[in-house]
C-alpha cells in the first residue's frame, strides 16, 4: 500500500529548478519533499550543462597540446585515451548528483525515488517499476520538470547512427564524421568538440546563420574561427532525409536556391531544440494549468492558473538556461512565503553562455533588437588583439562590444566572442541588474593586465574614449 505524506512544499523534478526550490523552500521553514524518477540533478548535472563542460575540457587540453611550440615546449606522439576522456565526464556528472544528495539531507528535504504525477490541486502520486510509493498531499506544488530534446520528423534518433545530445555523450569510439543539425549552443558545442578531438564535422543551420540568437557580429566572428578550425557550415538549409545505412548515414540537404546536396557521414547529431516534459504529470488533473505548445503557462512569479502549483525552468519556455531556473525557484518560493520585494526577472538580464571554441556570451538586446525597438545608440568594441593578457595566454582572437542607450546611458547589451568569455559575463549581468550607465562602468577600475580590461575598453570605445587601440 502507498505511503501517505503530507508536505508544504513539493518539487516535481530535481533539475537546477527543482533543487534549488526544495533547498529555498527548506531554508524558509517549510516541510519539503522532492520527487524524482532518475537522477538527481535531472538533465542539466548528469547529460547536459555540467557533463558537456568536463568533455569540452578535454577538447581545450588537447587542442593547447597542438600549440606546446608556441609556449616553448615540444613533445611527440600527442594521443588521448578516448575511453579516459568520456570516463571523466561521466565521474564528474557522478560527484555533483552526489553533492545534490547530499544537500537534501543537509536541508532535511525528504527525496522520493519514482515519477510522481498530479492526482488534482493539492495532491500527488508517486509509482516505482508500476508499483504505488507514496500519496502526497501539498499546500504547494512546484513542477519542474524540465525538457527533451525535439525530434524532427525527417530525422529520428537510434542511439547508434542519429544521436540526439545524450548519445553524444557517451559514444565508444571518436566518430571519423559527424554532421550537427542545428547551430545553437547545444550544437555548435558538439560540433566544436568533436571537430576539436579530431572528427570531420558538418554543421546545418536553417537559419541565416549560426548562433542566431546571438548578435549578429559576434555570429559572424565565430563562424570564421569554426571554419578556421576546419569547420563546413551550411546556413539557410535544412535536412530533408536521413538514410542510415552500415556505414553511417547519408543525410540529404537542401542548400536553397534549389541545390541539394548530400552528404556521406558515420554519425548525425540533432540538436533542433527542446520541448517541455509536459506528458505523464498528470496535469489533466487540473483543468486549470494552461500549456502552449509544450510548455506550461506561468506568470511572473511562476504560478499557473491554478491556486496553489506553480512551474519553474524549462517547462516554462525559453530562455533554455539552468541559471534561469535556479533563479526562477527562488523568486517562486520566496513569493510563496510572503517575503517583501520579490523581484519578477528580467529576461533581459539573464547572461547567455556557449562554451565552443572561442567561447561566445551575451546579455541583454543585440544591435539589431536595440535598433528595431526604436533605440539611439552607442556601440563600443574592443578586440582581443589590443589586449595584454590576451595575447600572453596566446588567445589574441576575440571581440567584447557593448551597446548603450545614447539618451540615457543605460547599458543595453554585451556581446562577446573569445576565451574565458562566460566567465567575463557576469561583469556585465551586475552592471545590467545594477542598473548602472556607462559613467560607473568608466569610472570602475579594472586590474591589469586581465582580460576583463577589454569590457573597459569597449565601454570607453562606445563614448569614443578608448585607450589601448
Amino acid at each position: 500500500m502507498a505511503e501517505q505524506k503530507s508536505f508544504d512544499v513539493v518539487v516535481l523534478g530535481s533539475g537546477p529548478g527543482g533543487y534549488v526550490a526544495a533547498i529555498r523552500a527548506a531554508q524558509l521553514g517549510f516541510k519539503t519533499a522532492i520527487i524524482e524518477r532518475e537522477h538527481m540533478g535531472d538533465i542539466c548535472l548528469n547529460w547536459g550543462c555540467i557533463p558537456t563542460k568536463a568533455l569540452l575540457r578535454s577538447s581545450e587540453i588537447f587542442h593547447l597540446l597542438h600549440r606546446l611550440d608556441e609556449f616553448g615546449f615540444s613533445a611527440k606522439e600527442i594521443t588521448f585515451d578516448w575511453g579516459k576522456v568520456i570516463q571523466r565526464s561521466r565521474k564528474v556528472a557522478n560527484q555533483l548528483q552526489n553533492g545534490v544528495k547530499g544537500l537534501m539531507k543537509k536541508h532535511k528535504i525528504e527525496v522520493f525515488d519514482g515519477h510522481g504525477k498530479l492526482a488534482g490541486p493539492g495532491r500527488l502520486t508517486v509509482a516505482k517499476d508500476g508499483k504505488a510509493v507514496a500519496d502526497i498531499t501539498a499546500k504547494h506544488i512546484i513542477l519542474a520538470t524540465g525538457a527533451r530534446a525535439r525530434e524532427l520528423p525527417t530525422v529520428k534518433a537510434d542511439g547508434k547512427t542519429v544521436w540526439t545530445y545524450r548519445h553524444a555523450m557517451v559514444p565508444e569510439a571518436l566518430p571519423k564524421s559527424v554532421l550537427v543539425i542545428g547551430s545553437g549552443a547545444i550544437g555548435i558545442e558538439f560540433a566544436s568538440f568533436y571537430r576539436t578531438m579530431g572528427s570531420a564535422v558538418t554543421v546545418v543551420e536553417v537559419m541565416d546563420r549560426v548562433l542566431p540568437v546571438e548578435d549578429e557580429e559576434i555570429s559572424a566572428f565565430a563562424r570564421k574561427a569554426f571554419e578556421k578550425q576546419g569547420m563546413k557550415i551550411h546556413t539557410g538549409a535544412s535536412v530533408t532525409g536521413v538514410k542510415v545505412d552500415a556505414n553511417g548515414a547519408t543525410v540529404t540537404v537542401d542548400l536553397g536556391k534549389g541545390k541539394v546536396e548530400t552528404i556521406q557521414v558515420e554519425k548525425v547529431i540533432s540538436a533542433v531544440g527542446i520541448v517541455g516534459n509536459v506528458e505523464d504529470i498528470g496535469l489533466e488533473t487540473v483543468p486549470a494549468i494552461k500549456v502552449e505548445k509544450t510548455h506550461v503557462v506561468a506568470d511572473e512569479y511562476l504560478r499557473t492558473g491554478a491556486p496553489g502549483i506553480y512551474a519553474i525552468g524549462d517547462l516554462v519556455g525559453a530562455p533554455w538556461l539552468a541559471h534561469k531556473a535556479m533563479h526562477e525557484a527562488v523568486i517562486c518560493v520566496e513569493k510563496i512565503a510572503g517575503l517583501p520585494h520579490v523581484h519578477p526577472m528580467k529576461v533581459e538580464n539573464i547572461p547567455g553562455c556557449t562554451y565552443c571554441t572561442p567561447q561566445v556570451a551575451s546579455i541583454g538586446l543585440t544591435e539589431a533588437a536595440a535598433r528595431k525597438a526604436g533605440k539611439k545608440i552607442n556601440i563600443g568594441r574592443f578586440p582581443f588583439i589590443g589586449n595584454g593578457k590576451a595575447i600572453a595566454l596566446g588567445e589574441p582572437q576575440g571581440l567584447v562590444k557593448t551597446i548603450f542607450d545614447s539618451e540615457t546611458g543605460e547599458l543595453l547589451g554585451a556581446h562577446m566572442v573569445g576565451a574565458e568569455v562566460t566567465e567575463l559575463i557576469q561583469g556585465y549581468g551586475i552592471a545590467k541588474t545594477l542598473e548602472t550607465t556607462e559613467a560607473e562602468l568608466m569610472n570602475t577600475v579594472f586590474p591589469h593586465p586581465t582580460l576583463s580590461e577589454m569590457m573597459h575598453e569597449s565601454v570607453l570605445d562606445a563614448y569614443k574614449r578608448t585607450l589601448h587601440i
